[in-house]
């Protein structure tokens, strides 16, 4: 499926570098060339094996489809509420994962087809225009997710500063053809005096922002039509070594 990976050849990728420097972050149209992403969007869709992710302060729950549909009435409606909570005046969030391995295959095993994603990202071409659309040669590889947000789900502003994971910038590579912005799902960047600028999923669209730079996910309304589909992650690079 992701066999013809490749670069869209008619990215001006010196403009790119351009507006990033001076903005902090870009949507770049058109990342990859036909069909790959159609075919990616399809594979999402298709896949049963989704797991809920769902905080509690520091902690992490993964739940899947089985479990959930297992649950009470009673227990479906704590969760709920738990959630609820957590998003009043802390960092929260609800979405369903795959699980991608890192590009330079470290961490945890992901998705095996999927994975092919994040390796691509993280060598030859692909990495090369990474590093100069951020303006940073120390940039080693992709980590990543693909993600679904459904309605009701989000996740609240944070900045991707992590001591230890030497992240360099964020990326959203969105797989959401068909979209309206009052559905939500909104990528969201909180700026001073409580303005903030944003951008609706889209389709084959890249974006990436320096990190760290607080942002959000805005909740996914009930009336939309589809979930909200990407593939996120970060451009690190390894530890130095001791």
């Amino acid at each position: 499926m992701l066999e013809g990976l490749q670069l869209n050849p008619a990215l001006d990728w010196p403009a790119l570098a351009a507006e990033f420097a001076a903005q902090g972050r870009i949507r770049i149209h058109g990342f990859l060339a036909d069909p790959v992403s159609a075919l990616l969007h399809a594979e999402l869709r298709r896949r049963e094996d989704w797991r809920q992710l769902v905080n509690s302060g520091e902690k992490l729950f993964e739940l899947d489809r089985a479990t959930r549909a297992a649950m009470s009435a009673e227990q479906a409606q704590a969760l709920e509420a738990a959630v609820q909570a957590g998003a009043r005046s802390g960092f929260q969030y609800r979405y369903e994962t795959l699980r991608l391995t890192d590009g330079d295959g470290g961490g945890n095993p992901g998705d095996p087809g999927l994975s092919a994603f994040t390796r691509w990202m993280s060598a030859g071409a692909a990495r090369d225009r990474l590093r100069q659309l951020t303006g940073s040669e120390a940039i080693d590889f992709a980590d990543g997710q693909a993600t679904a947000y459904a309605p009701g789900d989000f996740l609240t502003g944070h900045t991707d500063e992590v001591p230890g994971k030497h992240r360099h910038a964020a990326y959203v590579f969105g797989l959401t053809p068909q979209w309206r912005t009052e559905w939500g799902g909104l990528l969201l960047f909180h700026e001073e005096r409580g303005a903030v600028s944003g951008m609706s999923p889209g389709f084959n669209t890249l974006d990436v922002f320096a990190v760290p730079q607080l942002h959000s996910v805005s909740r996914v309304a009930p009336e939309a039509a589809y979930r909200r589909y990407a593939i996120t992650g970060w451009l690190r690079s390894r530890p130095p070594r001791a």
